[in-house]
């Protein structure tokens, strides 16, 4: 059985965009914003083994926030994304952090990525500050693109690692393949209101 892991963070960071640079190896200008809950099984090598994770991509917008609980409340690991051009996004991850600890409490693996690093002119959000933050809800910083591929596997290695340090039930992990890869879709409950997704 896979290990839960979602991704977290506001409408337009990039977190598809990262889940597909890692999964597919893709990266598409124009991605679409996520309406409904995709996920992905995903072995993810960690020294002579491979820890399996079930990868949960969810909508970032205000408006599909309150869904956020249905998905992350089993999750072992989570990534929480912000856009490096965009400090609001930034402030947004700490509600993310609160609401997932309240939820599943401390124990959870997390790293909090600061995306769109391609962008790095564009930088508003202080890099110090933000791994001095992750660094206190116990959490690890990395900077990524999704566009080049910066960080992305270093930020799903570590949570897998995490995750496995973390395991409490003795089980093994398979030191067979780490190509298979299971795509599936999940509806999610309509927000109440209308308007474009994104």
């Amino acid at each position: 059985m896979a290990y839960r892991v979602v991704f977290l963070g506001e409408g337009r960071v990039g977190k598809t965009s990262l889940i597909m640079k890692y999964v597919k190896n893709v990266f598409t200008e124009k991605q679409e914003s996520t309406t409904e809950a995709q996920n992905f099984e995903q072995r993810v090598k960690v020294d002579d083994s491979f820890v399996p994770l079930d990868i949960w991509d969810t909508a970032g917008q205000e408006r599909y926030h309150s869904l956020g609980p249905i998905y992350y409340r089993e999750a072992k690991g989570a990534i929480l994304v912000y856009d490096i051009t965009d400090i609001d996004s930034f402030v947004k991850v700490k509600k993310w952090v609160k609401e997932l600890h309240a939820m599943v409490g401390t124990n959870i693996a997390i790293a909090i990525c600061g995306n769109k690093i391609d962008r790095e002119r564009e930088k508003v959000v202080d890099l110090s500050e933000a791994e001095a933050y992750a660094a206190s809800v116990g959490a690890t910083h990395f900077t990524t693109s999704a566009k080049t591929g910066k960080g992305v596997q270093e930020a799903f290695t570590y949570v897998a690692r995490e995750i496995k340090k973390r395991d409490k039930t003795g089980r093994n992990f398979s030191a067979g393949s780490g190509t298979g890869l299971k795509v599936g879709t999940r509806d999610e409950p309509k927000p109440s209101g209308s308007g474009c997704p994104c």
